[in-house]
């Protein structure tokens, strides 16, 4: 630290660390954010400020613990997700940006379908609460209802919904078994969808940091789609939207089950920015 001053230095030399040890050099900025408590221009602003020891010694300790694999998003406590911040744990899914298109798309159906219409919407699967508070803060006077089998992270998810001072109805209980009772207008979801199997391919801060019940799932990823296609149809309003959240393989399979359980529904997959198959929709009118 004798030879370190100023904070472009600490972000240099977290950066160059951080590509040695085979992450993204990218993280090393925003740990340096969380730790000296600026936005991006104010880090660039910053640039040739000095940046005291005992600042640097809890920055390095953020980025060695990154080296090793940990996420960014549990050493910072949260991550940005349309527009706005969550906060984030171990037993939640960090939020990923293709969730984000899944929001995008389902706005755009509500707006084509049932632009006039106090909906009723049900999140299933929340976990950190993304979907539901979202949903509920781009559309306040909709009805928002959220189920997860994870107590942990219901609480994590009501704890962003009161942060960001939005009313969301949060039930423990297994996929739409907490929601059986009521018909609802949209129902989204991003359930667990990857195979068991594919565990080795991924990342390690993946793999072993993030929850396994929000990750895998039965019949190669696919069988929460299975059970929620038997659940859904005595659920659904007429008009109705189903939005999925899939794996980039799983658009064919999701689209039958969609397509078995309402035979009538406008059923397609979309992709997301990367073009891969990303979300599955059924419109029931």
């Amino acid at each position: 630290m004798t030879n370190l001053k100023y904070v472009y230095e600490a972000l240099k030399r977290a950066s160059s660390y951080l590509e040695e040890n085979g992450r993204e050099e990218g993280a090393a900025r925003i740990l340096l954010q969380h730790e000296l408590g600026l936005s991006y221009s104010g880090l660039i602003a910053a640039m040739r400020d000095e940046i005291s020891e005992e600042q640097f010694k809890e920055f390095w300790v953020k980025v060695e613990q990154h080296a090793t694999g940990i996420p960014v998003q549990h050493l910072t406590g949260s991550e940005e997700f349309y527009g706005r911040n969550f906060l984030v744990s171990r037993d939640v899914l960090i939020p990923r940006p293709e969730t984000e298109e899944l929001i995008e798309e389902t706005l755009q159906l509500i707006n084509r379908y049932m632009a006039k219409k106090k909906l009723a919407i049900a999140d299933i699967g929340t976990g950190s609460g993304i979907i539901a508070i979202t949903l509920k803060c781009e559309l306040p006077e909709a009805q928002v209802t959220a189920t997860d089998i994870s107590q942990p992270a219901l609480e994590m998810a009501a704890r962003n919904a009161k942060r960001l001072d939005a009313e969301i109805d949060f039930r423990l209980g297994d996929l739409a078994e907490p929601i059986e009772d009521e018909k609802w207008d949209v129902i989204i979801s991003n359930p667990p969808y990857i195979g068991y199997s594919e565990a080795a391919g991924l990342s390690d801060s993946v793999r072993e940091f993030e929850p396994h019940h929000a990750l895998f799932a039965d019949k190669e990823g696919l069988a929460l789609y299975e059970k929620m296609a038997m659940q859904f149809p005595k659920l659904l309003n007429n008009p109705g939207i189903i939005g999925f959240e899939i794996g980039y393989q799983q658009g064919p399979a999701v689209e039958k089950m969609l397509k078995d359980a309402f035979p009538t529904a406008i059923v397609y997959s979309k992709k997301d920015i990367n073009k891969n198959d990303r979300m599955v929709f059924a419109i029931i009118e």
